[in-house]
């Protein structure tokens, strides 16, 4: 089934974001960059960049309705790489933490495919969205972005039901610890970040480039019978074991 060549992008000016846009238009797809600050998205090197909170239903329909106006189809690609984080236990997270955590990674998530499925008006497409390892597998002190990412996980596999039938593949990645602007602080000791890498039996932290990577293929024909799947990019943090020497 072929699909147009106009994908859009949400959380474009972050590190996995760009990353994706880059990799996308070096494959000829048009790509629309949303982001909520203009000024840092129209650093990214896409064909249009659109000014949107895709965290409110509001937002997510601007972001689809102006790329479709822009180029008179809707798109058949759409990344959602939104997203933020909260390493704290649940007794120390404050309410209005706990709903931001929800709000950016779920609700903006189920708003932005619900744009996108709107605006394909029952044509084809594939959706990729970002997971964490943390909602596969027990990390302490992750509480509440485990529930969200949790939410995003069962999102892709009911809404990959609902729509395979129209030609809709929708998937994601589950990525651990990747280095980004937002993880800046949590890597900037080489200490830490050297802790950070033994946890990853292939050692070392994933980079934008490795979570990019696998969104790009996902999106592509190249996956064309994956569908409701969450693919971990951690170097094996969640499945495997390695012999400790």
């Amino acid at each position: 089934m072929t699909l147009n060549p106009i994908a859009i992008v949400t959380g474009a000016s972050g590190g996995i974001g760009r990353v994706l846009v880059e990799r996308l238009r070096a494959r000829g797809i048009k790509v629309a960059a949303v982001g909520r600050d203009l000024s840092r998205l129209q650093e990214v090197a896409a064909d249009l960049h659109i000014e949107a909170d895709t965290t409110t239903p509001q937002g997510a329909k601007r972001a689809v309705d102006i790329c479709t106006s822009q180029w008179g189809l809707a798109p058949s690609l759409m990344a959602h790489v939104v997203g933020s984080t909260l390493v704290a236990p649940l007794h120390r997270s404050r309410e209005d933490q706990i709903r931001d955590v929800l709000r950016i990674n779920l609700e903006s998530s189920l708003w932005m495919l619900q744009a996108w499925i709107n605006g394909l008006k029952g044509g084809p497409g594939a959706a990729v969205f970002a997971s964490s390892v943390v909602s596969q597998i027990g990390v302490s002190n992750h509480e509440a972005i485990a529930a969200a990412k949790g939410g995003v996980d069962a999102l892709v596999r009911s809404a990959a039901a609902t729509y395979a039938a129209q030609g809709v593949r929708v998937n994601a990645v589950a990525p651990g610890l990747t280095e980004t602007p937002m993880t800046e602080g949590m890597l900037k000791l080489p200490a830490m970040r050297e802790a950070a890498g033994k946890q990853y039996p292939l050692g070392g932290v994933q980079t934008a480039q490795d979570v990019a990577s696998v969104m790009d293929w996902l999106l592509s024909s190249d996956a064309a019978r994956l569908t409701g799947q969450t693919l971990a990019v951690d170097g094996g943090f969640t499945t495997i074991r390695p012999l400790v020497r």
